[in-house]
């Protein structure tokens, strides 16, 4: 099938410059360009021919199309100059990464890392990003340690136990480790016991030894040093307390006894004034029992030298009586009428040798006249007559002379008239 004539006059080649000159072909119902013979008749074809275009007119129309694609490509010439090969290494794990970021902080946002106040970022978060720049990341852990007793937190960037004793400056030669060094340090930290190496001297038994140690206790110390503690050894500073570098221990050997003592426990006096007795009358109306105290001493002899005893236990085994006395509050009498004239410190020498508290050998008479018990509480006495003050003794013997005369003091009575 042939193409109709409007078909061949639209299609152009498009690779074909538009400046080139071109012939078209025939529209319908046009002649031809002339006949064979030349003389254009009807039935001859007419050859018609396109002027070229200027070449001005040309560049006019690709301008817009030139300039469409230079701008195009000084964007990927700036789209490419922003992209960054940079190296990001997190706690030890490296990759290589592609990157738009301006500085660190943009990067580690854009990759999820998270950067607190214990982590340490190198270069710093503010610097500037460049292709080919190394990132460091290193997140602090909490590490609770024990230093030679002392406990306290610190926090490390270090992995392992060792870089974490290098970082905090801990001499680690020759100490006791909770944890081996090759141990690693999570993000949750760990609790480290770090014992160092210290110079400790004991003295014990005469000697001196000087060893160096990393014992937790001085009793582990005194142990390293081969010291056996026995029975009550004790030594100069707590056995529990830490060994600290340089320190001196002395080790004191001591032996000890018990010693039981029992002492007097001394009983109260209470005395209570008695309108019925004479002023100077003491009654004892309850005698006082002094109490007993058993008290446990500790002997003990230090190094060979006897201590002072420390008492260690008291107890006691009886408690005292209370001693009541009653005490006379009622006034004397001046006199007894018709005997006051009578020589009565002439018969008290005689009976008793002038003194109120004598009592005979039998213990049956007391006082200056040598009453009896019965005949002195007969004549209103109370207690015991070598009990009572003197002036009482000579009013009750004045009152037992008018009762009976001079027959109480058969062998002294005569002194009466003396």
């Amino acid at each position: 099938m042939s193409k109709s004539p409007y078909e061949t006059y639209l299609y152009q080649d498009p690779c074909r410059p538009a400046y080139e000159s071109a012939a078209t072909l025939p529209l319908p119902g046009q002649a031809g360009t002339g006949s064979e013979d030349g003389t254009g008749g009807r039935g001859t074809h007419r050859r018609r021919t396109r002027h070229p275009e200027r070449p001005e007119s040309a560049v006019r129309r690709l301008l817009p199309q030139a300039l469409v694609v230079a701008f195009l490509a000084g964007g990927t010439t700036a789209f490419v100059a922003k992209d960054k090969a940079v190296e990001l290494s997190v706690d030890g794990r490296t990759r290589m990464l592609h990157t738009f970021a301006d500085d660190v902080s943009e990067l580690l946002a854009e990759e999820g890392v998270h950067v607190g106040a214990h982590d340490m970022v190198a270069p710093g978060p503010g610097a500037a990003l460049a292709s080919g720049d190394e990132i460091g990341v290193r997140h602090g852990r909490p590490l609770r340690l024990t230093l030679d007793g002392e406990r306290r937190e610190v926090w490390t960037t270090a992995r392992t136990v060792e870089g974490a004793l290098q970082e905090l400056g801990v001499r680690a030669q020759g100490a006791h480790l909770s944890a081996s060094r090759s141990r690693s340090i999570g993000r949750a930290g760990l609790a480290l016991d770090v014992r160092t190496e210290r110079v400790v001297t004991i003295m014990a038994d005469g000697r001196s030894r000087t060893i160096r140690t990393n014992a937790a206790t001085v009793r582990e110390a005194v142990a390293d040093a081969g010291i056996t503690l026995h029975g009550q050894d004790i030594t100069s500073v707590p056995p529990d307390s830490f060994p600290r570098d340089g320190q001196t221990v002395t080790v004191l050997r001591v032996t000890g006894s018990r010693e039981v003592r029992e002492e007097q426990i001394p009983f109260e006096v209470e005395r209570t004034d008695d309108p019925s007795l004479f002023k100077g009358t003491e009654v004892v109306e309850q005698s006082g029992r002094p109490g007993l105290r058993r008290i446990t001493y500790l002997l003990r002899t230090v190094n060979g030298v006897r201590q002072k005893p420390r008492q260690e236990r008291s107890e006691v085994v009886r408690r005292p009586r209370k001693q009541l006395i009653r005490v006379g509050a009622k006034p004397l009498p001046p006199s007894v009428h018709g005997v006051d004239h009578l020589n009565w410190q002439s018969l008290a020498v005689c009976e008793s040798g002038g003194r109120p508290h004598a009592v005979d050998p039998s213990g049956t008479y007391g006082g200056l006249y040598q009453f009896d018990t019965p005949t002195w509480h007969s004549l209103g006495g109370s207690g015991r007559p070598q009990d009572a003050p003197a002036q009482e003794q000579t009013f009750r013997a004045k009152k037992l002379y008018l009762q009976r005369g001079a027959a109480p003091w058969p062998h002294c009575g005569a002194r009466l008239h003396s």
